[in-house]
């Protein structure tokens, strides 16, 4: 199975950006494709970088429209889609999930593999989550991330692909930092701008 799994990868990656669209669709949802959408992301970037954004665009729209797909079947009543997770993973994703499901799905969307990025988006069908907030949290973490790599990719062009490739980890860490922490303070901010003033003191 991941022979041809392996094989039906390399098959998409001859299509360019419609290929980047499928591989991230088929890695959200029916298949496990781990990393091949970021190297091909990375390696079309750095040969083609007027094209960054497009590419970016499509590996988060195939992402997104997978993710959904596992979402709705989780939620139809799909928790056999748990069967090959540990508990302890399920049960980390559902702890995180009921604390706070936006920044969950968003920190899960931006992390690399082996990061469960599954796991959630079964988890948050289960659970019920908001579909509009789950699409929110994935398009802003989804989007941060492949821009963000091709963007590397693009600005420094073939040297920086074996690179990327060697520090993807790294790299996505340091993207879940910046765009997890600026939603955190946007946040916090928004509650204090939303806190009634103390009334004046009265005479």
């Amino acid at each position: 199975m991941k022979s041809l799994t392996a094989k039906l990868g390399q098959f998409l990656a001859l299509y360019g950006g419609w290929g980047l669209l499928s591989i991230s669709f088929l890695d959200s949802s029916i298949l496990s494709l781990p990393l091949v959408n970021d190297l091909l992301l990375i390696h079309l970037a750095a040969r083609h970088p007027e094209r960054v954004v497009l590419y970016a665009m499509q590996s988060t729209v195939g992402s997104i429209l997978g993710a959904y797909l596992t979402y709705f079947v989780a939620r139809g009543g799909g928790k056999y889609l748990l069967r090959k997770f540990s508990a302890g993973k399920i049960a980390r994703a559902q702890h995180w999930l009921d604390r706070n499901d936006f920044v969950s799905v968003l920190v899960a969307s931006l992390l690399p593999p082996p990061a469960p990025f599954k796991v959630f988006l079964i988890a948050a069908g289960i659970l019920r989550v908001n579909p509009v907030r789950f699409g929110t949290a994935l398009l802003v973490g989804r989007g941060a991330r492949f821009l963000a790599e091709g963007y590397l990719a693009a600005l420094y062009g073939l040297r920086a692909e074996q690179y990327l490739k060697d520090n993807l980890a790294w790299v996505s860490l340091v993207v879940v930092v910046v765009v997890a922490g600026t939603v955190v303070h946007r946040r916090l901010a928004s509650r204090r701008s939303h806190r009634p003033s103390p009334s004046a003191p009265q005479d």
